[in-house]
């Protein structure tokens, strides 16, 4: 009896830990980021575009916003609606607006 209850921990505690490794799997899939490439760069012309013809500096940017724009400005991070909305808020321009050229 012992042996069989034996058996039955072992299966269970193997079931449970392949249960956690799928689980962290799906997860992992659910937490990546949807990346156009082509979208982010001309948004990010598009921002560069806007803060030269205001005139301000990155350091200035990041100073009034508290937002690297720098790394945005290569392309290479995948901003939210929400950071782009503070950064139109900041050049004094609204979304639709903004991605009329784009």
């Amino acid at each position: 009896m012992e042996h069989k209850n034996k058996n039955y921990f072992i299966l269970m505690t193997y079931l449970s830990v392949k249960s956690f490794q799928i689980n962290d799997i799906f997860v992992s899939e659910m937490r990546k980021q949807r990346c156009n490439q082509e979208l982010l760069t001309k948004i990010a012309r598009k921002i560069k575009q806007l803060r030269e013809e205001k005139g301000i500096s990155q350091d200035t940017f990041y100073i009034d916003t508290d937002i690297h724009i720098a790394r945005i400005e290569l392309g290479k991070v995948n901003i939210t609606v929400s950071t782009l909305k503070d950064i139109c808020d900041y050049f004094s321009i609204n979304l639709s607006d903004f991605f009329k050229d784009i």
